[in-house]
């Protein structure tokens, strides 16, 4: 299993809007390096629902349930997307000044490629932010 950030502007498309949808496309991806991670994705693989620019905050827990297919919003058809389950928000949200701070969370492709929309996330940061945000699966 591989592990996941997602994110996105919470105007645009909310953690709540996610779990009222239960499963929906992640569409609109214009990044290279973003969608080359989306099409390394499993179904199977879980990831973080992070709020971004509002918020800044990791939210909730998605599944990926399917495989990478074309992005219906691309007219050059170029990029591609995955379907995501909502799995569950998590308990306590952990915030970007947290993950900041945090020397366990310090070399987080988040931190790393900050514009990136979909990034890797390694088990052991995983586990870590699991814990931060009090919450299990």
């Amino acid at each position: 299993m591989q592990y996941w950030l997602i994110k996105s502007e919470p105007y645009k498309w909310s953690w709540n809007d996610h779990v009222a949808k239960g499963v929906e496309h992640w569409d609109g991806v214009r990044n290279y390096q973003a969608s080359n991670n989306m099409k390394a994705m499993e179904i199977g693989d879980l990831a973080f629902f992070y709020h971004s620019n509002e918020g800044k905050e990791i939210v909730g827990i998605v599944e990926v349930v399917s495989g990478y297919y074309p992005d219906h919003t691309d007219p050059k058809e170029r990029f591609g997307m995955v379907d995501f389950k909502a799995v569950k928000p998590v308990n306590k949200p952990v915030n970007l000044a947290q993950i900041k701070a945090d020397p366990n969370l310090s070399e987080m492709s988040l931190l790393k490629q900050m514009r990136l929309s979909v990034g890797p996330v390694r088990k052991s940061e995983w586990d870590y932010i699991m814990k931060l945000s009090e919450t299990t699966l």
